[in-house]
């Protein structure tokens, strides 16, 4: 989910994590709850996934001040089963939601081996890598998903019926890094063809379809068109398992019931679903550990392709980037800190204090 080329203006990460901070806390966020929702979009910038960095942080303020979302929502256990929980967002952003079910599901995989969440009343909740990942820190496997608004046709169809409805695991290594995959069902999303739009570059082939269900590499063609599923038939089924995982269980909107690109999404009505899985209940841990290093290991030293220098493990570039930009700065196209400054001054933040929004 990286972009294969990075380039922009670099900015501190503690600089922009403090100021999407005040941004939220402007929209009468708490500040626990502004910091939450400020992290889950600079972490997600800082791995390269701009498509659900501070992008959004003009969309997010809307959905907080006159969209629909309560600012203030409380997530809360609905549905008790042990190992089994319903967690309702109580109309909060989705970051808010979500992270509360992924700590009670780490919870209770402490004491059941295997915990999942099913949760309702939501709304968007960025990366998937972002809950997946806090279980590795326990030593157990993440998973994670949500529902997201149509954007792509079953496979043979030229209607917005499916959403992209991404997937999210998070392994535990050793001594390598964690294998953490995030991805949709598409060929790219809404928001990382936004990105090039902004940036003027054509778009992959593969990645969209016009109105009428044609290939094509033309931004606007494509946001005003469909999706383009990943392995045709097989991603818009994944797709369709993965907003039944997220929507069915808890009682959340599926599909079409979300809402719609043109008038945007339902408030409240967002669905997830995130698991965790203790090692330890089913095998010593250091022993997995080192069996996965053994396997990265092994993708480490398969020969590459002709004009392939080395191949990377699921995760492992955006790793790479983390360091990276907080050694660096992310780098952010003018166009995301045009946008991001007049929000931030929108809701009244003094913007004075950051040489890069100035440029």
């Amino acid at each position: 989910m990286t972009e294969s080329v990075e380039s922009g203006r670099r900015v501190p990460a503690d600089e922009l994590l403090a100021l999407v901070t005040d941004v939220f806390v402007a929209c009468e966020m708490s500040a626990t709850d502004a910091a939450l929702l400020a992290d889950s979009l600079v972490y997600a910038d800082l791995s390269g996934i701009h498509s659900h960095g501070v992008l959004r942080v003009p969309e997010y303020i809307k959905k907080l001040t006159s969209g629909g979302v309560n600012p203030a929502g409380r997530p809360s256990i609905v549905r008790d089963a042990g190992a089994c929980l319903v967690v309702d967002g109580g109309n909060s952003m989705g970051q808010i939601g979500m992270n509360f079910a992924t700590q009670r599901v780490i919870e209770r995989a402490a004491l059941h081996g295997i915990a999942a969440a099913g949760v309702r009343g939501s709304n968007h909740s960025g990366a998937m890598a972002y809950y997946a990942r806090q279980a590795i820190l326990h030593g157990m496997i993440g998973i994670a998903t949500t529902n997201a608004l149509p954007t792509m046709a079953p496979w043979g169809g030229a209607e917005r019926i499916l959403g992209i409805n991404p997937l999210g695991v998070a392994i535990p290594a050793g001594e390598e890094r964690p294998i953490v995959f995030d991805a949709a069902f598409s060929g790219s999303s809404h928001g990382k063809i936004r990105i090039y739009q902004q940036k003027g570059w054509s778009l992959p082939d593969g990645w969209a379809l016009d109105r009428e269900g044609r290939p094509t590499t033309d931004p606007a063609a494509a946001i005003d068109g469909l999706l383009m599923p990943i392995g045709g038939f097989k991603g818009t089924a994944l797709a369709l398992i993965m907003g039944v995982l997220s929507s069915m269980l808890s009682g959340a909107a599926y599909g079409t019931e979300l809402g719609d690109m043109e008038r945007g999404p339902r408030p409240g009505q967002d669905g997830h679903f995130v698991a965790a899985i203790r090692v330890e209940a089913f095998e010593e841990l250091a022993r997995f550990q080192s069996r996965v290093d053994g396997a990265i290991r092994q993708i480490h030293a398969c020969r590459p392709a002709a004009g392939v220098e080395r191949i990377y493990a699921p995760g492992e570039l955006e790793f790479l980037r983390q360091e990276e930009y907080r050694a660096r700065g992310i780098p952010l196209n003018d166009v995301t800190l045009a946008d991001l400054g007049s929000a931030a001054a929108g809701v009244g933040i003094d913007i004075g204090g950051y040489s890069w929004l100035a440029g």
